[in-house]
Protein backbone atom coordinates (compact mmCIF):
# COMPACT_ATOMS: atom_id res chain seq x y z
CA UNK A 1 0.00 0.00 0.00
CA UNK A 2 1.17 3.64 -0.90
CA UNK A 3 0.66 5.29 2.25
CA UNK A 4 1.63 8.82 1.37
CA UNK A 5 2.85 10.02 -2.10
CA UNK A 6 2.07 12.16 -4.95
CA UNK A 7 0.02 11.38 -8.28
CA UNK A 8 0.70 13.36 -11.21
CA UNK A 9 1.67 12.78 -15.29
CA UNK A 10 5.57 13.38 -15.20
CA UNK A 11 7.20 13.69 -11.93
CA UNK A 12 11.06 13.50 -12.85
CA UNK A 13 11.92 16.91 -11.93
CA UNK A 14 9.75 17.05 -8.60
CA UNK A 15 11.00 18.58 -5.09
CA UNK A 16 7.71 16.90 -3.57
CA UNK A 17 9.62 14.12 -2.20
CA UNK A 18 12.73 15.68 -0.45
CA UNK A 19 10.03 18.82 0.82
CA UNK A 20 7.63 16.06 2.80
CA UNK A 21 11.10 13.70 3.80
CA UNK A 22 12.33 17.14 5.59
CA UNK A 23 8.53 17.72 6.87
CA UNK A 24 7.56 14.46 8.01
CA UNK A 25 8.92 10.94 8.68
CA UNK A 26 7.06 8.86 6.65
CA UNK A 27 7.76 7.13 3.39
CA UNK A 28 6.54 9.26 0.32
CA UNK A 29 6.39 8.37 -3.20
CA UNK A 30 6.56 9.85 -6.88
CA UNK A 31 3.74 8.04 -8.49
CA UNK A 32 3.18 8.81 -11.83
CA UNK A 33 -0.26 7.99 -13.89
CA UNK A 34 -2.02 8.10 -16.98
CA UNK A 35 -5.11 9.60 -17.69
CA UNK A 36 -6.34 5.28 -17.87
CA UNK A 37 -4.92 4.72 -14.97
CA UNK A 38 -6.63 7.60 -12.65
CA UNK A 39 -10.05 5.75 -12.27
CA UNK A 40 -8.45 2.35 -10.96
CA UNK A 41 -6.28 3.74 -8.41
CA UNK A 42 -9.24 5.86 -6.91
CA UNK A 43 -11.50 2.35 -6.99
CA UNK A 44 -8.68 0.75 -5.04
CA UNK A 45 -7.98 3.39 -2.59
CA UNK A 46 -4.62 1.89 -1.29
CA UNK A 47 -3.33 5.37 0.07
CA UNK A 48 -3.55 7.15 3.20
CA UNK A 49 -3.43 10.64 2.17
CA UNK A 50 -2.04 12.11 -1.27
CA UNK A 51 -0.92 14.82 -3.31
CA UNK A 52 -1.65 15.84 -6.60
CA UNK A 53 -0.48 17.67 -9.35
CA UNK A 54 -0.76 19.00 -13.15
CA UNK A 55 -2.55 17.74 -15.31
CA UNK A 56 -4.61 16.33 -12.41
CA UNK A 57 -6.17 18.57 -9.72
CA UNK A 58 -10.02 18.88 -11.46
CA UNK A 59 -9.46 15.26 -12.76
CA UNK A 60 -9.84 13.67 -9.15
CA UNK A 61 -12.66 16.01 -7.95
CA UNK A 62 -15.43 13.04 -9.04
CA UNK A 63 -13.79 10.72 -7.31
CA UNK A 64 -13.99 12.66 -3.92
CA UNK A 65 -16.67 12.30 -0.75
CA UNK A 66 -15.94 15.54 0.31
CA UNK A 67 -13.73 18.89 -0.79
CA UNK A 68 -12.94 21.85 1.59
CA UNK A 69 -14.58 25.21 1.21
CA UNK A 70 -11.07 26.85 -0.67
CA UNK A 71 -10.91 23.76 -2.98
CA UNK A 72 -14.42 24.15 -4.01
CA UNK A 73 -14.44 28.16 -4.62
CA UNK A 74 -10.74 27.22 -6.70
CA UNK A 75 -12.51 24.14 -8.60
CA UNK A 76 -8.97 22.08 -7.98
CA UNK A 77 -7.95 19.79 -5.46
CA UNK A 78 -4.11 18.92 -5.03
CA UNK A 79 -3.97 17.18 -1.42
CA UNK A 80 -6.23 13.91 -0.52
CA UNK A 81 -6.59 12.30 3.23
CA UNK A 82 -8.46 8.67 3.10
CA UNK A 83 -10.29 8.90 6.44
CA UNK A 84 -12.01 5.18 6.60
CA UNK A 85 -12.39 4.60 3.25
CA UNK A 86 -13.96 8.43 2.65
CA UNK A 87 -11.39 10.78 0.26
CA UNK A 88 -11.63 14.27 1.72
CA UNK A 89 -9.94 16.76 -0.83
CA UNK A 90 -8.37 19.77 -0.12
CA UNK A 91 -6.23 22.88 -1.51
CA UNK A 92 -3.44 23.38 -0.04
CA UNK A 93 -1.71 25.42 -2.93
CA UNK A 94 -3.96 28.27 -2.33
CA UNK A 95 -2.27 28.65 1.02
CA UNK A 96 1.31 28.38 -0.70
CA UNK A 97 0.65 31.02 -3.18
CA UNK A 98 -0.89 33.19 -0.64
CA UNK A 99 2.35 32.63 1.81
CA UNK A 100 4.50 33.26 -1.85
CA UNK A 101 2.82 36.84 -2.05
CA UNK A 102 3.36 37.76 1.54
CA UNK A 103 7.00 36.75 1.11
CA UNK A 104 7.81 38.76 -1.85
CA UNK A 105 5.85 41.64 -0.26
CA UNK A 106 3.75 42.93 -2.08
CA UNK A 107 0.15 43.85 -1.26
CA UNK A 108 -2.32 43.17 -3.89
CA UNK A 109 -5.30 45.17 -2.10
CA UNK A 110 -6.81 47.74 -4.53
CA UNK A 111 -4.59 46.62 -7.52
CA UNK A 112 -4.65 45.50 -10.98
CA UNK A 113 -3.70 41.91 -11.16
CA UNK A 114 -2.85 39.88 -14.40
CA UNK A 115 -3.01 36.53 -13.77
CA UNK A 116 -0.88 34.06 -16.72
CA UNK A 117 -2.89 30.96 -17.58
CA UNK A 118 -5.97 29.47 -17.71
CA UNK A 119 -5.44 26.06 -15.23
CA UNK A 120 -5.99 24.76 -11.57
CA UNK A 121 -2.99 26.79 -10.44
CA UNK A 122 -4.59 30.46 -11.93
CA UNK A 123 -7.98 29.21 -10.68
CA UNK A 124 -6.05 29.24 -7.13
CA UNK A 125 -4.36 32.70 -7.72
CA UNK A 126 -7.81 33.70 -8.72
CA UNK A 127 -9.39 32.96 -5.19
CA UNK A 128 -6.74 34.30 -3.58
CA UNK A 129 -6.23 37.66 -5.40
CA UNK A 130 -9.57 37.77 -4.36
CA UNK A 131 -9.22 37.40 -0.82
CA UNK A 132 -6.41 39.94 -0.60
CA UNK A 133 -8.47 42.73 -2.17
CA UNK A 134 -7.31 43.06 -5.39
CA UNK A 135 -9.46 45.35 -7.57
CA UNK A 136 -8.98 43.95 -11.38
CA UNK A 137 -8.22 40.60 -11.73
CA UNK A 138 -7.81 39.57 -15.31
CA UNK A 139 -6.92 35.94 -16.98
CA UNK A 140 -4.71 35.96 -19.39
CA UNK A 141 -4.68 33.43 -22.34
CA UNK A 142 -3.47 32.63 -26.04
CA UNK A 143 -6.97 31.89 -26.89
CA UNK A 144 -9.64 34.14 -26.36
CA UNK A 145 -12.34 33.37 -24.12
CA UNK A 146 -15.26 34.92 -22.03
CA UNK A 147 -13.57 34.66 -19.05
CA UNK A 148 -9.96 35.51 -19.94
CA UNK A 149 -8.18 38.29 -22.16
CA UNK A 150 -5.04 36.94 -24.61
CA UNK A 151 -1.69 38.23 -23.81
CA UNK A 152 -2.62 40.55 -27.59
CA UNK A 153 -4.90 42.58 -25.68
CA UNK A 154 -3.06 42.77 -22.75
CA UNK A 155 -0.45 44.45 -24.58
CA UNK A 156 -2.84 46.52 -25.84
CA UNK A 157 -4.67 48.08 -22.65
CA UNK A 158 -3.82 46.21 -19.99
CA UNK A 159 0.10 47.81 -19.52
CA UNK A 160 -1.17 49.32 -16.01
CA UNK A 161 -1.55 46.11 -14.53
CA UNK A 162 0.47 46.49 -10.91
CA UNK A 163 1.24 42.57 -10.40
CA UNK A 164 1.67 39.35 -12.94
CA UNK A 165 1.07 35.87 -11.54
CA UNK A 166 2.55 33.29 -13.66
CA UNK A 167 0.62 30.36 -13.46
CA UNK A 168 1.62 28.35 -17.27
CA UNK A 169 4.45 26.45 -17.26
CA UNK A 170 6.49 28.67 -19.60
CA UNK A 171 10.28 29.10 -18.23
CA UNK A 172 10.23 25.57 -16.34
CA UNK A 173 12.95 22.79 -16.67
CA UNK A 174 14.17 21.52 -19.33
CA UNK A 175 12.45 24.49 -21.19
CA UNK A 176 14.46 27.24 -18.89
CA UNK A 177 14.54 30.58 -21.64
CA UNK A 178 11.20 30.97 -22.25
CA UNK A 179 9.29 33.09 -20.56
CA UNK A 180 5.10 33.75 -20.75
CA UNK A 181 5.46 38.06 -21.22
CA UNK A 182 7.61 40.51 -21.88
CA UNK A 183 7.39 43.22 -18.75
CA UNK A 184 9.59 45.75 -20.11
CA UNK A 185 6.83 48.29 -21.37
CA UNK A 186 4.76 47.67 -17.67
CA UNK A 187 5.40 51.15 -16.02
CA UNK A 188 3.28 50.40 -13.21
CA UNK A 189 4.26 46.83 -12.26
CA UNK A 190 5.12 46.34 -8.53
CA UNK A 191 5.39 42.88 -8.28
CA UNK A 192 6.23 39.79 -10.24
CA UNK A 193 4.84 36.54 -8.60
CA UNK A 194 6.00 32.71 -10.32
CA UNK A 195 4.62 29.29 -9.76
CA UNK A 196 7.37 28.04 -11.41
CA UNK A 197 9.82 26.15 -9.35
CA UNK A 198 12.30 24.62 -11.50
CA UNK A 199 14.90 26.63 -12.38
CA UNK A 200 14.98 29.09 -9.38
CA UNK A 201 14.60 32.22 -11.24
CA UNK A 202 12.89 31.99 -14.32
CA UNK A 203 13.68 34.62 -17.31
CA UNK A 204 10.15 36.17 -16.18
CA UNK A 205 11.26 36.88 -12.33
CA UNK A 206 15.20 37.72 -13.67
CA UNK A 207 13.57 40.47 -16.03
CA UNK A 208 11.50 41.84 -12.73
CA UNK A 209 14.74 42.14 -10.55
CA UNK A 210 16.55 43.74 -13.42
CA UNK A 211 13.99 46.53 -13.25
CA UNK A 212 14.23 46.46 -9.44
CA UNK A 213 10.55 44.94 -9.09
CA UNK A 214 9.64 42.29 -6.26
CA UNK A 215 9.96 38.88 -7.80
CA UNK A 216 9.94 35.72 -6.59
CA UNK A 217 9.98 32.14 -8.33
CA UNK A 218 7.46 29.03 -6.78
CA UNK A 219 9.78 27.39 -4.33
CA UNK A 220 8.58 28.94 -1.54
CA UNK A 221 4.87 28.19 -2.82
CA UNK A 222 5.69 24.89 -2.92
CA UNK A 223 7.21 24.64 0.52
CA UNK A 224 4.52 26.20 2.34
CA UNK A 225 1.35 24.35 0.46
CA UNK A 226 3.36 21.05 1.27
CA UNK A 227 3.68 22.37 5.04
CA UNK A 228 -0.23 22.84 4.86
CA UNK A 229 -0.91 19.58 3.39
CA UNK A 230 1.69 17.39 5.71
CA UNK A 231 -0.52 18.95 8.52
CA UNK A 232 -3.61 17.54 6.68
CA UNK A 233 -1.63 14.08 6.04
CA UNK A 234 -0.82 14.03 9.62
CA UNK A 235 -3.84 15.98 11.94
CA UNK A 236 -1.12 18.42 13.08
CA UNK A 237 0.41 21.66 13.02
CA UNK A 238 3.73 22.84 11.72
CA UNK A 239 5.49 26.16 13.23
CA UNK A 240 5.92 28.86 10.42
CA UNK A 241 9.66 28.64 11.94
CA UNK A 242 9.51 24.95 11.03
CA UNK A 243 8.76 25.87 7.70
CA UNK A 244 10.87 28.33 6.59
CA UNK A 245 13.91 26.36 7.78
CA UNK A 246 12.93 23.41 5.51
CA UNK A 247 12.73 25.84 2.79
CA UNK A 248 16.02 26.91 3.77
CA UNK A 249 17.50 23.62 3.47
CA UNK A 250 15.70 23.02 0.21
CA UNK A 251 16.68 26.10 -1.52
CA UNK A 252 20.40 25.56 0.06
CA UNK A 253 20.46 21.71 -1.31
CA UNK A 254 19.62 23.16 -5.43
CA UNK A 255 21.06 26.68 -5.65
CA UNK A 256 24.32 27.12 -7.12
CA UNK A 257 27.68 28.55 -6.00
CA UNK A 258 29.19 30.29 -8.98
CA UNK A 259 32.41 31.84 -9.08
CA UNK A 260 33.32 34.61 -10.97
CA UNK A 261 36.90 36.64 -11.41
CA UNK A 262 39.73 37.28 -13.78
CA UNK A 263 42.07 34.97 -15.04
CA UNK A 264 44.28 33.46 -12.10
CA UNK A 265 41.90 34.96 -9.14
CA UNK A 266 41.86 31.39 -7.71
CA UNK A 267 37.93 30.65 -8.38
CA UNK A 268 38.49 26.75 -9.20
CA UNK A 269 41.22 26.71 -5.90
CA UNK A 270 38.21 28.41 -3.89
CA UNK A 271 35.54 26.38 -5.61
CA UNK A 272 37.73 23.11 -4.67
CA UNK A 273 37.13 24.21 -1.20
CA UNK A 274 33.83 24.90 -0.79
CA UNK A 275 33.09 20.99 0.32
CA UNK A 276 29.36 20.91 -0.02
CA UNK A 277 27.43 17.41 0.21
CA UNK A 278 25.72 16.49 -2.32
CA UNK A 279 27.33 19.32 -4.56
CA UNK A 280 29.32 18.70 -7.91
CA UNK A 281 32.09 21.13 -9.08
CA UNK A 282 32.51 21.95 -12.05
CA UNK A 283 35.11 24.26 -13.62
CA UNK A 284 33.54 25.88 -17.32
CA UNK A 285 36.89 26.43 -18.69
CA UNK A 286 38.10 22.15 -18.06
CA UNK A 287 34.65 21.27 -19.42
CA UNK A 288 36.07 23.07 -22.91
CA UNK A 289 38.65 21.51 -23.07
CA UNK A 290 37.40 18.30 -22.19
CA UNK A 291 34.84 19.05 -25.30
CA UNK A 292 37.01 20.00 -28.10
CA UNK A 293 39.90 17.94 -27.21
CA UNK A 294 42.74 20.34 -26.81
CA UNK A 295 44.03 23.77 -24.48
CA UNK A 296 41.84 26.88 -24.64
CA UNK A 297 44.91 28.52 -25.95
CA UNK A 298 45.07 26.16 -28.90
CA UNK A 299 41.35 26.14 -29.48
CA UNK A 300 41.17 30.31 -29.75
CA UNK A 301 44.52 29.91 -31.92
CA UNK A 302 42.85 27.71 -34.16
CA UNK A 303 39.47 28.54 -34.15
CA UNK A 304 39.14 32.02 -33.05
CA UNK A 305 37.60 33.78 -29.94
CA UNK A 306 34.21 33.46 -31.07
CA UNK A 307 34.46 29.88 -31.39
CA UNK A 308 35.33 29.69 -28.17
CA UNK A 309 33.05 32.28 -26.51
CA UNK A 310 29.86 30.35 -28.21
CA UNK A 311 31.42 27.01 -26.88
CA UNK A 312 31.85 28.54 -23.50
CA UNK A 313 27.44 29.58 -23.91
CA UNK A 314 26.49 26.35 -24.77
CA UNK A 315 28.48 24.52 -21.70
CA UNK A 316 27.58 27.38 -19.41
CA UNK A 317 23.98 26.68 -20.15
CA UNK A 318 23.97 22.71 -20.12
CA UNK A 319 26.11 22.79 -16.59
CA UNK A 320 23.50 26.08 -14.98
CA UNK A 321 20.17 24.22 -16.10
CA UNK A 322 19.86 22.29 -12.72
CA UNK A 323 21.09 22.84 -9.30
CA UNK A 324 23.44 21.30 -6.97
CA UNK A 325 26.73 22.26 -8.25
CA UNK A 326 29.87 24.73 -7.12
CA UNK A 327 30.84 25.99 -11.22
CA UNK A 328 34.21 28.07 -11.64
CA UNK A 329 33.45 29.92 -14.63
CA UNK A 330 36.17 31.38 -17.40
CA UNK A 331 37.26 35.14 -16.74
CA UNK A 332 35.09 36.26 -19.85
CA UNK A 333 32.07 34.41 -19.06
CA UNK A 334 30.30 37.64 -17.71
CA UNK A 335 30.73 39.63 -20.53
CA UNK A 336 27.60 37.98 -22.21
CA UNK A 337 24.52 39.15 -20.86
CA UNK A 338 23.05 35.59 -22.03
CA UNK A 339 25.69 33.82 -19.83
CA UNK A 340 24.74 36.14 -16.74
CA UNK A 341 21.09 34.83 -16.80
CA UNK A 342 22.21 31.11 -17.54
CA UNK A 343 24.46 31.10 -14.44
CA UNK A 344 21.42 33.40 -12.05
CA UNK A 345 19.04 30.84 -12.97
CA UNK A 346 19.75 28.37 -10.48
CA UNK A 347 22.57 30.29 -8.45
CA UNK A 348 24.44 33.15 -6.49
CA UNK A 349 27.61 34.85 -8.52
CA UNK A 350 30.53 35.21 -6.16
CA UNK A 351 33.28 37.59 -7.35
CA UNK A 352 36.43 36.58 -6.45
CA UNK A 353 37.65 40.41 -6.57
CA UNK A 354 41.55 39.46 -6.50
CA UNK A 355 43.96 42.39 -6.40
CA UNK A 356 45.38 43.48 -10.07
CA UNK A 357 48.34 43.13 -7.75
CA UNK A 358 47.95 39.67 -7.10
CA UNK A 359 46.94 38.29 -10.53
CA UNK A 360 49.92 36.89 -13.15
CA UNK A 361 50.03 37.03 -16.65
CA UNK A 362 50.42 33.32 -18.22
CA UNK A 363 51.15 31.63 -21.36
CA UNK A 364 48.61 29.45 -21.37
CA UNK A 365 46.13 32.60 -20.83
CA UNK A 366 46.34 33.98 -24.80
CA UNK A 367 44.10 36.76 -23.67
CA UNK A 368 46.17 37.64 -21.44
CA UNK A 369 49.65 36.43 -21.35
CA UNK A 370 51.19 39.58 -20.74
CA UNK A 371 50.80 42.32 -17.87
CA UNK A 372 49.54 44.88 -20.76
CA UNK A 373 46.72 42.36 -21.64
CA UNK A 374 46.20 41.52 -18.27
CA UNK A 375 45.41 44.98 -17.41
CA UNK A 376 43.61 46.20 -20.13
CA UNK A 377 41.30 43.20 -19.65
CA UNK A 378 41.18 44.33 -15.91
CA UNK A 379 39.49 47.44 -16.45
CA UNK A 380 37.49 46.67 -19.03
CA UNK A 381 35.30 44.04 -16.77
CA UNK A 382 35.98 45.41 -13.17
CA UNK A 383 33.14 47.36 -13.47
CA UNK A 384 31.11 43.83 -14.86
CA UNK A 385 31.92 41.58 -12.54
CA UNK A 386 30.45 44.30 -9.73
CA UNK A 387 27.63 44.65 -11.75
CA UNK A 388 26.82 41.01 -12.49
CA UNK A 389 27.94 39.55 -8.65
CA UNK A 390 25.10 38.84 -5.92
CA UNK A 391 28.43 39.12 -3.80
CA UNK A 392 31.65 40.84 -4.28
CA UNK A 393 34.52 38.63 -1.90
CA UNK A 394 37.23 40.68 -1.00
CA UNK A 395 40.91 39.97 -1.78
CA UNK A 396 41.65 38.02 1.51
CA UNK A 397 45.17 36.47 2.21
CA UNK A 398 44.13 32.87 1.63
CA UNK A 399 41.89 30.99 -0.34
CA UNK A 400 40.74 29.35 2.55
CA UNK A 401 39.67 32.69 4.07
CA UNK A 402 37.58 33.56 0.78
CA UNK A 403 35.73 30.13 1.19
CA UNK A 404 35.12 30.81 4.00
CA UNK A 405 33.74 34.08 3.18
CA UNK A 406 31.86 32.70 0.72
CA UNK A 407 29.92 30.22 2.95
CA UNK A 408 28.84 32.68 5.48
CA UNK A 409 27.84 35.10 3.05
CA UNK A 410 25.47 32.29 1.53
CA UNK A 411 24.12 31.58 5.00
CA UNK A 412 22.69 34.71 5.27
CA UNK A 413 21.47 35.03 1.59
CA UNK A 414 19.70 32.09 2.70
CA UNK A 415 18.21 33.27 5.86
CA UNK A 416 16.99 36.25 4.29
CA UNK A 417 15.58 34.08 1.18
CA UNK A 418 16.41 33.91 -2.38
CA UNK A 419 17.03 37.61 -3.54
CA UNK A 420 19.46 39.33 -2.00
Amino acid sequence: MKKYGCIGKKLTHSFSKEIHGKLADYNYELIELTEEEITPFFEKKEFAAINVTIPYKQTVIPFLDSISEIASRIGAVNTIVNKNGKLYGYNTDYYGMKALIEKIGVSLSGKKVLILGTGGTSKTARVVATDLGAAEILNVSRRKADDCVTYEEVLETHLDANVIINTTPSGMYPECQSKPIDIEAFNELEGVVDAVYNPLCTNLVLDARNKNIKAEGGLYMLVMQAVVAVEKFLDTSIDKTVADEVFSSILSAKENIVLTGMPGSGKSTVGKLLDIDGFKFVDTDAEIENRCGCSIKELINTKGEKYFRDLETDIIREVSSEGSKIISTGGGAILREENVRYLKQNGKLFFINADINRLQATDNRPLSDTYEKLQKLYDERIDIYKATADVVVPDMETAKLEADYIMLKRKEIMQLGTEV
